[in-house]
């Protein structure tokens, strides 16, 4: 089963290091790699920015300092520096792969997959870069399904109606003269008439010029779905919001960690939802004051996260747990946290703040 949360920017870009043959510092990008996979992302960088300070142009120590300054929530300052790679190394797959787990993070699908594309040409066999173009696929099917939901409810009828694809035209089915032979859904069992219809989506929202051998799916007017057939189909549509909803709490807690470590007050405060449980029973108002002071001081701050579990419990709540990366002067500290999140307007906002959990 297709699962979008691939996408964890954690678990999807933490790929093979690029095993350029290159004359880079060998041991210190091991060790900057070492304290990249402990967690250590400061110490890292700082290691990978010697390294770059000496030889620019060194591929394994750009490719690590994109993936370091993705991890602490800085993904649109990794983004040129992927591309870069691209344009430098254009036989190398990850740097596209990396790109399109970027792009699918900020929703901007049609770019992912024509990254993950140009990751197919270079290499066909990429299996990584096949798994993580399925589930864009899935993705723009979701999309394309709400989006036919919406458009269905502006019109006066009564109940929502699902159309059925009535005919798949299978290009390496037996031929009779022109004529190709036709497999009709209604013959189908309802998991595989749902299958056909999610296919039919993910074709629909496709460019006609992919990688994969797809079948071309005819649709015409059908039959309504019946309920049985939409009760098979549903789950997979949950999923799917559940797993949209899970990428947009991780990419808000990235840009919370991000606005943090930018010393951006403004947008780091607006993380926190109207109803937020102010600690120590504080009002709301003398807590974000003491909140701009610490954050608008002369030193540099850097926090980033790992290890994040989230929990969506429905479509406006969700829980995240993870570690907590914080540095600033000679102050460094590691520490688990919980966030209770509630989406309103369309926007993840932290609702409640746990240190230790």
């Amino acid at each position: 089963m297709i699962r979008f949360n691939r996408f964890n920017q954690r678990a999807a870009l933490c790929a093979l290091l690029l095993c350029f043959s290159l004359g880079s510092a060998a041991d210190e990008i091991l060790d900057a790699n070492k304290l990249y996979k402990q967690g250590q992302h400061a110490q890292a960088l700082s290691k990978v920015e010697a390294i770059l300070a000496n030889k620019p142009k060194d591929a394994q120590a750009r490719f690590l300092k994109a993936l370091i300054l993705t991890e602490q929530g800085q993904a649109e300052e990794s983004v040129p520096i992927f591309t870069a790679l691209t344009e430098d190394y254009p036989e190398m797959p990850e740097p596209y792969n990396n790109l399109a787990v970027i792009y699918a993070g900020q929703g901007q699908f049609e770019k992912a997959k024509v990254a993950l594309e140009k990751a197919l040409r270079t290499h066909p066999s990429y299996s990584t870069a096949h798994e993580n173009l399925g589930d864009i696929y899935a993705k723009m099917a979701s999309q394309a399904y709400d989006r036919a939901l919406q458009l269905d409810r502006s019109k006066t009828s009564s109940s929502t109606k699902l159309v059925m694809i009535k005919d798949i035209y299978i290009p390496a089915a037996k031929t009779s003269g022109s004529k190709t032979q036709l497999a009709s859904t209604s013959k189908l069992p309802t998991a595989a008439a749902a299958a056909v219809l999610t296919t039919a989506v993910v074709i629909a929202a496709a460019p006609a010029a992919t990688p994969v051998d797809a079948s071309i799916i005819m649709i015409s007017s059908a039959p309504l779905i019946t309920s049985t057939e939409l009760a098979a189909v549903k789950p997979a549509v949950a999923e799917a919001s559940t797993n949209s909803n899970h990428d947009e709490v991780l990419k808000a807690v990235q840009a919370w960690a991000s606005a943090w470590s930018s010393r951006n007050a403004g947008k780091y405060l607006a993380m926190y939802a109207k109803d937020f449980k102010v600690p120590n029973n504080e009002t709301r108002s003398t807590w974000e004051q003491q909140r701009r002071d610490r954050i608008g001081k002369p030193q540099a701050i850097v926090v980033s996260i790992s290890d994040a579990k989230i929990n969506v419990l429905d479509d406006t709540h969700a829980t995240v747990k993870f570690i907590q990366s914080y540095r600033s002067g000679a102050l460094k500290s590691t520490t688990r946290k919980k966030l209770e999140m509630v989406k309103t307007n369309g926007q993840w906002q932290i609702q409640s703040e746990q240190t230790g959990t």
